[in-house]
Order: C-alpha cells, then structure tokens, then sequence
C-alpha cells in the first residue's frame, strides 16, 4: 500500500469564510463525531501496544511519549496527569517535546527536524531496555520521532507510535504502531482538530488501562491520587465514606493523618478484622 498522507488532503468543506458561526460549529462538529469510530477501528493496535507496556512497568520500566509540536505537547499533558491522578512518581511516565519545555508554550523553529535530537533527549533520562518508548506524530512524518524510534529499535527498547496516516514511516519504525485514520481536517492541515483529539483518546486510553492493570486504581476510584486541593481533599473524603462507614468529619480525620484514600481505607479496614 502506498503512503498518502489523509492529513493533508484538502478539506471537504469550501469558502469556510462565507460560513455563519452556527454552520461552522455544525460542520467541525460532525467532523469530530468520526474520531471516536477511527479509535475503534484501531483498538487491537491499542491493545497490543498496551499489553506491552504494562509487562515493561511491571517490572519497573517506565514510559515515555516522543513528539514535535501538537503532537508532543499532547504527550506532555498525558504524562503530566499521571502523578496527580494516579500517585506515581514524576518519573514514571514521561513526556518530551522536541524543543525542549519551551516549545510547550511558544514554537522552536525546525526542532522537529533534528533526527538524532529525540535520542540525545531520551539519554538524559537515562534510557534502557525496560523501558517503552511512544512516538506521536499526526502525519506520521517527523523526523525527531522517526529518528528517536529508530535509536531505540536499534537499542532492544520497545516502540509504538500513534500516527493518522496509514502505512506511514513512523508506522513502519514502531514496533507496535497505532493508525487513527481520521481522514482531511475541517481546515485543510490542521491537524490539531481531528487528528490532536484521536490522539488525546489514545493516550487516555493507554496511560488509563495501564495503571489500572498496575493496581493504581479500586473498584472505579483514584484511590491513589495526590491531595494537591481543596476539591481532591473534598473527593478523597467522599471515596473514604463510600469505602466504609464513616462520617465525613472522621473521613477528613483519617484522609489527614495518612494522607491517602487507599492507606486511610486500608487501616480502618484492618483495624475492623
């Protein structure tokens, strides 16, 4: 199969400038309604990918995200939410952009284009073979991406990707690729729309199903949350009363001497039997 890269074929819409607001919230919103049926098309590369990472993690590797520009800046939010939602240590899942923390806010010019930069990066964080390494990349194209993948390929470290164009290069790099092919952009090119939110459902999916499978997670609650406000304090009292029978007074009691939902639950219940 040749590669054609769907991202930037011309969008279906025209003369989007002539279009009422009404018409086009319409349109982009119908557009956004096929992103979820393109995940799902590519649930069984999600899941082989994710099989993989838990192994590695199980083991104490880590994960890291890989990516230029949106794509990149996705990666870092992912990784980011993970110590606050599920209690881990910055360190576990790791977000890097190319460009450095600075291209999070304000765009570095060609950093998407140094092929041996993204290998450079991962060795600051003193990368090996326990570990899982994810290229992002919406066209599938990036040469920061394509050129870290390859580094680690070549270094027995496991890879997959996340790319809206089929049979793209960054796809034939991974070892375990994902395809989200959501098709032209409502703005031709701009694949921070379809393409950016395919992406975000991906990677909530990852790093969800994989601390959950790690035990990070109990019955449907973040039990391991980090209390880092008012409203999670609040939230960790009212998972402490659904666990056990307690008023919400002692429930802030017990969530402040041990600061923690999972080890307040597990001392009362210990404590019972």
């Amino acid at each position: 199969m040749s590669f054609i890269k769907t991202t930037e074929q011309s969008s279906k819409y025209e003369h989007l400038e002539k279009m009422s607001v009404k018409e086009l919230l319409t349109n982009i919103n119908t557009e956004d309604k096929t992103v979820p049926f393109a995940v799902e098309d590519a649930l069984p590369q999600i899941e082989a990918l994710i099989e993989q990472i838990i192994a590695k993690m199980k083991n104490g590797g880590r994960l890291f995200y890989i990516g230029a520009g949106t794509s990149g800046r996705l990666g870092v939010v992912d990784a980011s939410e993970c110590p606050p939602t599920f209690g881990v240590d910055f360190d576990t899942v790791i977000g890097i952009i190319a460009g450095g923390d600075t291209a999070i806010r304000k765009a570095v010019e060609f950093a998407e284009d140094d092929k041996n930069q993204a290998w450079e990066d991962l060795q600051e964080w003193n990368i090996t073979k326990n570990d899982v390494v994810i290229g992002i990349a919406a066209s599938g194209t990036t040469p920061y991406v394509i050129g870290g993948l390859q580094k680690c390929n070549a270094n027995n470290i496991i890879t997959g990707s996340i790319s809206c164009n089929a049979e793209s290069p960054l796809s034939k790099t991974a070892k375990y690729p994902i395809d989200v092919i959501v098709g032209p952009e409502f703005v031709t090119g701009s694949s921070r729309m379809k393409a950016g939110t395919a992406q975000k459902l991906v990677l909530n999916m990852i790093s969800t199903s994989t601390m959950i499978a790690l035990g990070k997670v109990k019955g449907n609650k973040m039990v391991d949350m980090q209390l880092s406000n008012d409203k999670l304090i609040d939230r960790g009292i009212r998972m402490i009363m659904e666990e056990i029978p307690v008023t919400y007074e002692v429930g802030a009691k017990l969530l402040d001497e041990y600061k923690s939902v999972r080890k307040a639950v597990d001392f009362f219940n210990c404590k019972r039997f």
